[in-house]
């Protein structure tokens, strides 16, 4: 009985999954199909089941006789939060996808770059750049090259909703996705915070396990106030979001040569790299590997969240094309 329930809230789940990723209200053939690009195997019929009941739950709502069904508030709300057993290592799984989805190639510059997506309120964009512009310009971020969606445009799985705009940063997972390609096999161990000491790595203060985590351990330390990015770019002092890392040792100078080249296309996302099996930043490396410590590409959006303004924040999100990204300093007025 316990697995027959939990097996109707997993199809649920899948279902306010594909809903909430489509602008459009969706029939159940659609969904079907769609569920099936997923990798699971639900009939038209089963689907028409699931939405009667998940009408009646408040999840889903009818639009017309033919429209198909679009999600409700409670719907995104019971997205957001259940099904948690089923999200723990989620983190590390789409550190991993992303990875495999990044395509950039170091030689010609081009190719498939991973962002995290911010969204603000049209009106907060120009003072929320203001207050980036310190961390960009302290490189307390992987890139300075962003790209901007507005409103109902879409960029990855997700439409930008009206009256808002959504900024993407350049990911730190473009190491991992870049070494991945050159051969070299990266431990993705935690993200944490990272104490600063006249602009440089200190140690972590603070970490969270990606393989125990159901969310992007930066989205938690952005949502907790716990970061001090502003200061840290204005006086050299203070905590930002970096990520941990380890590599086989025989695999550094490929890393460096990896490193050097991201930094000729305006990616510096390496902050420290250490020596075989020695710690980096107080935290211990296993035997025959080196430490990496990645710099957070959520720095600016963490200054922006320090000042108080409103952001919805969607770590890891998805991949976008390198040839448009630009300068962030092109949208400042």
């Amino acid at each position: 009985m316990a697995f027959e329930t939990q097996d109707v809230e997993r199809k649920t789940y899948s279902i306010l999954k594909v809903l909430h990723n489509s602008s459009d209200a969706l029939g159940s053939i659609v969904i079907a199909r769609r569920l099936k690009e997923l990798g699971i195997d639900l009939g038209e019929r089963a689907v028409r089941y699931h939405l009667k009941l998940m009408d009646e739950q408040g999840l889903t709502r009818l639009v017309g006789r033919r429209d198909g069904r679009v999600i409700t508030e409670l719907g995104i709300k019971e997205l957001k939060h259940g099904m948690v057993k089923d999200k723990i290592g989620f983190a590390i799984s789409r550190i991993e996808l992303l990875a495999y989805r990044t395509t950039f190639d170091l030689n010609t510059r081009t190719g498939m770059v991973p962002v995290n997506i911010s969204v603000f309120k049209k009106q907060d964009l120009q003072k929320a750049l203001k207050l980036m512009k310190p961390v960009f310009n302290a490189r307390l971020c992987v890139s300075n090259l962003v790209s901007i969606s507005d409103e109902g445009e879409k960029i990855g799985d997700m439409t930008v909703p009206q009256g808002k705009i959504a900024l993407g940063t350049v990911c730190s997972i473009i190491i991992n996705g870049t070494l991945l390609k050159a051969g070299v096999p990266m431990n993705s161990k935690f993200g944490g915070l990272l104490q600063m000491e006249d602009y440089n790595p200190l140690r972590f203060v603070e970490l969270i396990h990606y393989g125990g985590c159901s969310l992007d351990p930066s989205e938690i330390f952005i949502k907790a106030k716990m970061t001090s990015v502003a200061q840290a770019a204005r006086t050299g002092n203070g905590t930002i979001l970096a990520n941990f890392r380890e590599i086989p040792s025989i695999c550094r100078p490929v890393a460096h040569d990896v490193i050097s080249k991201l930094a000729k296309a305006r990616i510096n996302g390496s902050l420290a790299f250490g020596n075989v099996s020695e710690p980096v930043c107080e935290v211990d490396v296993d035997l025959n590997r080196a430490g990496m410590i990645l710099i957070g590409g959520l720095n600016p959006v963490a200054a922006v969240e320090e000042a108080g303004i409103d952001v919805e924040t969607y770590a890891m999100s998805t991949v976008v094309d390198y040839k448009e990204l630009f300068d962030y300093e092109e949208l400042i007025e």
